[in-house]
């Protein structure tokens, strides 16, 4: 797993980490499954998960972006 150190990462965190962010998600998703959490506990990391997919998708948007920019810039060549 690679660390990106990059000041425009979603969360503005600078070892922000798309795959760590998904790993998180995935362990979310475990722990309300297996049904042993109190309902608090449950909201909370529900509103944890989707503040993670949004940083995950603002990620992957931005690297379309790129993707894009790149594929224009070698199409004008």
């Amino acid at each position: 797993m690679v660390k990106r150190k990059n000041a425009s990462n979603p969360d503005g965190e600078t070892d922000w980490n798309y795959e760590t962010k998904v790993a998180e998600i995935e362990a979310i998703i475990t722990r309300i499954e297996s049904g042993e959490l109190e309902l608090e506990t449950v909201f909370n990391e529900f509103a944890n998960a989707v503040q993670y997919l949004r940083q995950c998708e603002t990620f992957l948007q931005q690297r379309q972006q790129q993707v894009d920019l790149l594929i224009e810039t070698l199409s004008d060549e």
